[in-house]
């Protein structure tokens, strides 16, 4: 019954648009007021120059850095579709890595001539085109870009943006929270939640507990008791090793432990937050569907939900995650949440509390961080850093585009 679940028609989706898709394309888009080039500080923390636990952490040649194992640069890129209409309107959709060639080559074709307000027809006739060969991975991240796209052209078709379209606002802004771990410069810059990319995993041994434990501990000096902190495992970590990071951690109060196993362990998620009490589990980044979130839940496996809506089949499927959670009374928390568009729904969702964002790298001109809470719409208040999507229509993406 639950692999079922759908949603009500919106009161918009009810008549026809009278707009047909006469394009779909590939682009390459910038931001319309890009932040001015400059050099990072020295110390500044990055993801690209130092180890973060990973699923590949045991193998010696390719522990040291995520990039020595990612696909080359611009080789399975994630990408930003196109899809025009016959009245001029347009809309802009991102996807995940490898499925701009199913956009391209497979759901064009599915597409073309089609009304883009017909959205959950639309999704399904692409979901059940590529059942044969995908179901999860790079055919829901090409799904994720179109549906996004058909998003984009409703919001601007009716000159709203998407989250009026999803039913308004649930809460006046959103608090969030800063993935990255220069600690003292986002605690500087505001926030009270930070998420910590934790470096060590099961290869390292007792040494490298002991420095999971350093970090952990330095945020929480620099927060202060009352601060909350997350830790991004990353698919690093087994049943065993979160259990004794647990025990450790506890009196430095984690507010969450994410991704600690591979995302198919099911049963093992579950496990583990039967015997875990000191801190909640979280995943989802790495689920594709409201079938993984299915298996998720009947195994009890997290208290928080983590769907990418670039990645998990876009805003029509978010919508039954998050309808499939609020039945069980449990959170989503959209990963890159506050930077690809999910925004919009966590403002028109009771359970989805807070958003995650990041801060430009330190070094840069102010200039820099003020285009940053422009973007954002930044504001400071009892929970820190708060943000707030676009009021434009669509998702109010402002870019500049040209042919990819």
């Amino acid at each position: 019954m639950l692999a079922s679940l759908s949603l009500p028609a919106l009161a918009w989706a009810q008549e026809k648009s009278r707009l047909k898709i006469t394009g779909i394309r590939l682009v390459n888009v910038a931001p319309r007021k890009p932040s001015p080039p400059y050099k990072v500080a020295a110390d500044a923390w990055s993801t690209t120059k130092v180890e973060i636990a990973n699923p590949m952490s045991g193998y010696a040649e390719f522990k040291a850095r995520r990039e020595l194992f990612f696909a080359d640069p611009g080789k399975v890129p994630s990408f930003t579709v196109e899809i025009t209409t016959d009245k001029g309107i347009t809309g802009y959709g991102n996807g995940g890595p490898g499925g701009g060639v199913i956009v391209t080559d497979h759901l064009a074709k599915l597409l073309m001539g089609r009304d883009p307000f017909d959205i959950e027809r639309n999704w399904d006739i692409c979901w059940r085109g590529t059942m044969h060969y995908g179901r999860m991975g790079v055919t829901m991240n090409a799904i994720s870009g179109v549906d996004l796209a058909c998003w984009d052209i409703v919001g601007k078709a009716l000159g709203v943006p998407v989250y009026k379209l999803l039913g308004g606002e649930t809460k006046d802004r959103i608090p969030a929270y800063c993935t990255g771990n220069d600690i003292e410069r986002n605690v500087e810059f505001g926030y009270r939640k930070l998420k910590l990319a934790i470096p060590h995993g099961p290869a390292d041994g007792r040494e490298g507990m002991r420095k999971n434990y350093a970090l952990v501990e330095r945020a929480r000096k620099a927060l202060g008791p009352d601060g909350e902190i997350m830790l991004d495992c990353w698919m690093a970590w087994t049943e065993r090793y979160t259990l004794e990071m647990a025990d450790m951690l506890a009196p430095l109060r984690v507010y969450w432990m994410e991704e600690v196993l591979q995302p198919h362990d099911y049963a093992g998620f579950g496990r583990l937050r039967q015997a875990i009490k000191s801190t909640r589990i979280a995943t989802g980044e790495h689920e594709y569907g409201r079938y993984g979130f299915r298996q998720l839940l009947e195994h009890n496996g997290a208290e928080i939900w983590q769907p990418d809506m670039n990645w998990c089949g876009g805003l029509t499927e978010m919508r039954r995650i998050g309808a499939l959670a609020a039945a069980y009374d449990i959170s989503v928390i959209p990963h890159g949440g506050g930077l690809n568009g999910s925004t919009h729904w966590i403002l028109s969702s009771t359970n989805a509390p807070w958003a995650e964002l990041f801060l430009p790298q330190p070094g840069g001109p102010p200039e820099v961080y003020k285009i940053f809470e422009e973007n954002y719409s930044i504001s400071r208040g009892p929970e820190g850093i708060y943000m707030r999507p676009s009021e434009r229509p669509g998702f109010g993406w402002d870019y500049v585009v040209s042919p990819a």
